[in-house]
């Protein structure tokens, strides 16, 4: 009977373990390459393209980006949108408009809750950069990408080997 108490102990501390590390709350790493062609609804600018990282903290309600745009006439603005690919939806959060070279860095804090789904549901939303000649939309493409594990220092939390006595 108490093997069976100290297993059942041991099975909860596991349980409450695994629930300190709420999937929800990962941060992710995010990418997207955009082009005019991804526009919806279209036409975008079939010479422009650009790439995107996003990095979400959802414990924190923070995105940060890198972005950068090119081959199209000078940003009015730059957006991450909630819309499955193929479908146009609202804004969701504001980037600052990519600069003269097409550059757009910085960080934002939204909703708890907003940075959670971006983290877990990536797909569900775009980014897309936005011109006079396209006020829709010059280039646009779907996030991609989830969850980053948080890897281990080499050393941290790892017990030295012990020797092993060696057999007569």
């Amino acid at each position: 009977m108490k093997g069976f108490t100290l297993l059942a102990g041991a099975a909860a501390l596991a349980m409450l373990a695994g629930c300190a590390a709420v999937p929800g709350n990962q941060r992710a790493t995010l990418q997207v390459t955009m082009t005019g062609i991804q526009e919806v609804p279209g036409p975008g600018d079939a010479d422009g393209s650009g790439t995107a990282e996003i990095r979400v903290v959802p414990g924190d309600g923070q995105i940060c980006w890198d972005l950068y745009a090119r081959g199209i006439d000078a940003a009015t603005a730059a957006h991450i949108h909630r819309g499955a690919a193929g479908l146009a939806g609202p804004p969701v959060l504001t980037l600052i408009t990519p600069d003269a070279a097409g550059r757009s860095r910085g960080c934002a804090i939204v909703d708890a809750a907003l940075a959670r789904e971006l983290s877990m549901r990536a797909f569900d939303f775009y980014v897309n950069v936005h011109n006079d000649a396209h006020p829709a939309g010059a280039i646009r493409g779907q996030l991609r990408g989830g969850p980053t594990r948080r890897q281990r220092e080499p050393g941290v939390g790892v017990s030295p080997t012990r020797a092993t006595p060696s057999a007569p």
